[in-house]
């Protein structure tokens, strides 16, 4: 259903451009994958700031700068203008979130974190993987359709 759906998004958009139509610029702040980035940064922004100085200057800073630049990768992406620089950029950010998990684990084995934290902020990271990937996938979909126009004419409605 959400496929037959964007399809015909796509659809109307392409009929749009073709019919030189200006297509709406969607809001960085409005996607649905750099909202749920952002709450990322901001969780874990918050129990860092808890900890004693040792360990907010070296796990807590590794922690935080992955998860900025889960979202920071999302905006310099967006800032392109071609579909094949922000696809690259996503891909950075999808390694960054991938960083984030291996920072979040070593808090967890160190005992810095609960055990209900580390499971809720892993699982929200791995949807953050998820969608990361479903844009990927679909914003790469379309580039034989779209050529070289900007990304951003292409929007993914997401559950999240």
């Amino acid at each position: 259903m959400k496929i037959l759906k964007l399809k015909k998004t796509i659809e109307k958009i392409i009929k749009e451009v073709r019919e030189g139509k200006k297509v709406k610029r969607y809001k960085l702040e409005d996607m649905n994958i750099f909202k749920l980035g952002d709450k990322i940064f901001e969780i874990i922004w918050e129990i860092v700031s808890d900890w004693k100085l040792f360990l907010k200057n070296t796990l807590g800073s590794q922690m935080v700068r992955a998860s900025d630049s889960m979202i920071a990768n999302i905006a310099e992406g967006y800032g392109r203008y071609f579909v094949k620089d922000n696809i690259l950029f996503l891909y950075y950010s999808r390694a960054s979130a991938y960083e984030k998990l291996f920072w979040l684990d070593k808090a967890y084995k160190m005992e810095l974190i609960t055990t209900e934290f580390y499971k809720n902020l892993r699982t929200k990271i791995e949807n953050f993987i998820l969608e990361i990937n479903k844009l990927i996938k679909t914003i790469k979909g379309q580039v034989d359709k779209f050529g070289m126009m900007p990304w951003w004419r292409y929007k993914r409605k997401s559950n999240q």
